[in-house]
C-alpha cells in the first residue's frame, strides 16, 4: 500500500450479474471519476491463455496454467481507452489489442473465475491496481477491491441480487451482443459454479468489507442503483 492516493476511491463489489459494471460506469460518468475495470484484467488474462490452447474445462487449475497464467499477468500491458465513436465506452487494450468484446462470453468468464484464483496472478496484478486507482478520483470494481485491493477506499459498496434475476440479466446482456445464448437453466447453473469459485478460493475470496454500503439490485433499475450510490458519494465527499 505504498502508493499514495491522488484522490477520493470508491471500491464496488459483488457477485456476477449484480449490475457492478453498468452502475460503475455510470457513477464514473456522473461524478467524472476514473473507471478502472479490474475483472476485465482477469478476463484478458483468461482470454490469452484459451488462445494459447490452456483447457479450463477441469476442476483444477494444472501446473502448467498456472505458471502460464502468472507469466501473462506479469508481463502483459494494459490500457484503459474511451472510444471516440457515437457510443463511447471504456475499452480495455492487452499487448496493443482491443479485447473488450472478446471477453464477454460464458467461457471467458468461467476461466476468468479460475484464473483469478491464482495467486501469482493476483500478486501481479494487484500493484497494477492500486496505481491505476490512485491516479486520481477513482472507482474500481471486481471482487476484493474493498477488502484486498482497496481496505483503504474512501467508500465502499457491496451489490448484491438473486440468482434468478442476475440470469435473466446475463441472458439480455448476451443477446444484446449478438452472441449464442445458452438456456436460462446453463446461465443459472454458470453464475452458482462461478459464485462458488470465487466465494470459496483460497486467495482474496469474494466477500463484503465490514464498512461497505450493501444494494440489493434485484428489485431496481440502473438507475436507481446509480441514485443511491451518487447519494452516498456526494454525501461522503461533499460534492
Amino acid at each position: 500500500m505504498s502508493i499514495p492516493k491522488q484522490g477520493k476511491v470508491i471500491a464496488i463489489d459483488g457477485p456476477a450479474g449484480t449490475g457492478k459494471s453498468s452502475a460503475t460506469k455510470r457513477l464514473a460518468e456522473t461524478l467524472q471519476f476514473i473507471h478502472v475495470d479490474t475483472g476485465a484484467l482477469y478476463r484478458s488474462i483468461a482470454l490469452l491463455c484459451l488462445d494459447q490452447g490452456h483447457d479450463f474445462s477441469a476442476s483444477e487449475a494444472s501446473p502448467q496454467m498456472i505458471d502460464h497464467a502468472t507469466t501473462v499477468a506479469r508481463e502483459a500491458h494494459f490500457e484503459f481507452k474511451r472510444s471516440l465513436n457515437k457510443n463511447p465506452k471504456n475499452r480495455i487494450w492487452m499487448n496493443g489489442w482491443d479485447v473488450t468484446d472478446k471477453i464477454r462470453t460464458p467461457q471467458i468468464s468461467m476461466a476468468a473465475s479460475k484464473v483469478s484464483a491464482v495467486p501469482g496472478v493476483r500478486s501481479a496484478l494487484l500493484a497494477l491496481q492500486r496505481q491505476l486507482g490512485c491516479a486520481g478520483n477513482s472507482i474500481l470494481e471486481g471482487r476484493d477491491i474493498g477488502t484486498v485491493i482497496f481496505p483503504d477506499a474512501d467508500l465502499k459498496f457491496y451489490l448484491v441480487a438473486s440468482v434468478d434475476e442476475r440470469a435473466k440479466r446475463r441472458l439480455a446482456e448476451l443477446e444484446a451482443m449478438g452472441a449464442d445464448t445458452p438456456s436460462f437453466e446453463e446461465v443459472r447453473g454458470q453464475l452458482l459454479a462461478r459464485d462458488h469459485g470465487d466465494i470459496n478460493r483460497a486467495v482474496a475470496p469474494l466477500k463484503k468489507a465490514s464498512d461497505a454500503i450493501e444494494i440489493d439490485t434485484t428489485q431496481l433499475t440502473l438507475d436507481q442503483v446509480v441514485k443511491q450510490m451518487e447519494g452516498y458519494a456526494r454525501q461522503r465527499f461533499g460534492l
